[in-house]
């Protein structure tokens, strides 16, 4: 028996190359050897977008888009839809009675959140909504709602799994062994940096690029990406390791690197021309995701096709694993009959 693998993406907006490299390329790899369910997860998303719906509808289908584009395989993956699977729901208000509110503003991930929230919002903390401190009970129903075995998670992920492992420890003890405990399953490839060299190449931050841009759009982001701030004129020689220029042409193309480097410490190669070499690669990297994202675009009634089923398929796990919760808490009234 395959194990089971559950992991998922917020539709909030398109795919960029950090969700590429940083978690879905392990994906395409991941969807030959195991059950994998892949989660449009769009009520986590209203956790923070909850006045912008529409905003959250819509990045469903560009976010199943870009899935279908990269080679995700909707034969080999379940991929389906968060708010249609109501047994998720339902899991997310048992499990919320074995989880204290201390314990969850204890969980490291969600700290740092609320602390980003309060910085902008003011120190009140008025801003901080019931879900919003609950994501990591809501993330726990994902998991277990289809006995999910390896959860593929970043570092920073790693205590919202472990929140998921206390819930259905705690599950177990009080009503017996019902529930699997999942393993996280951590990324073989680290955050990727984005363009004006942070640490993390983000949708909000302006800093990214993005599966579905074209030529000007990449042409103009790539041209004002970070370089070697001590290269002051062309002929000056600089350091590849702190240009983001370098960094992305190691990311997405093999092509020409020792020369790149080589050049570059020798102040034999200028800023811009290496960015235009960039732009080059980026696109003929992007050419075969856009070319499939053309197709899926014009057959949007696939696209809701390949989402239906999924999730229909998915729901007839998640309707046994809420049998057997059912059962074990004592609320299966009529099922035996």
């Amino acid at each position: 028996m395959k194990k089971t693998i559950l992991t998922g993406l917020r539709p909030t907006g398109k795919l960029h190359l950090g969700h590429y490299f940083g978690a879905a390329q392990n994906w395409l790899r991941l969807q030959n050897d195991y059950d994998f369910y892949l989660e449009v997860a769009d009520i986590q998303a209203l956790t923070d977008n909850f006045d912008n719906p529409d905003k959250v509808r819509m990045n469903v289908r560009e976010i199943t888009i870009d899935l279908l584009s990269i080679g995700i395989d909707p034969s080999r993956v379940h991929l389906f839809v968060q708010s249609m699977i109501p047994e998720i729901a339902e899991l997310t208000v048992i499990y919320s009675n074995l989880v204290t509110m201390s314990r969850l503003y204890r969980n490291p991930t969600v700290k740092a959140e609320i602390a980003q929230k309060k910085a902008l919002f003011g120190n009140d903390g008025e801003s901080v909504t019931y879900g919003f401190v609950g994501y990591p009970v809501s993330q726990a129903a994902d998991i277990t709602a289809f006995s999910g075995q390896l959860v593929p998670v970043g570092e920073d992920q790693l205590p919202l799994i472990e929140q998921c492992r206390e819930i259905v420890r705690k599950f177990n003890s009080i009503y017996g062994e019902t529930l699997i405990e999942p393993e996280p399953l951590l990324s073989p490839t680290p955050r990727i940096k984005g363009l004006d060299g942070n640490e993390k190449m983000g949708k909000s931050l302006g800093n990214g690029i993005f599966l579905a841009d074209d030529e000007d759009i990449v042409s103009k982001k790539i041209m004002g990406a970070v370089t070697d701030p001590d290269k002051i004129k062309k002929d000056d020689p600089a350091n590849p390791d702190v240009c983001m220029v370098y960094y992305y042409h190691k990311l997405i193309s093999s092509k020409n690197l020792d020369n790149i480097c080589s050049e570059c410490k020798k102040g034999e190669r200028g800023c811009v021309a290496c960015k235009k070499e960039l732009i080059r690669n980026m696109m003929e990297f992007l050419k075969p995701i856009q070319e499939k994202r053309a197709y899926y675009e014009s057959h949007p009634e696939l696209v809701d096709k390949i989402l239906l089923e999924g999730t229909n398929d998915a729901r007839v796990k998640a309707k046994e694993v809420m049998a057997s919760v059912r059962k074990s808490i004592k609320i299966d009234y009529f099922d035996e009959k």
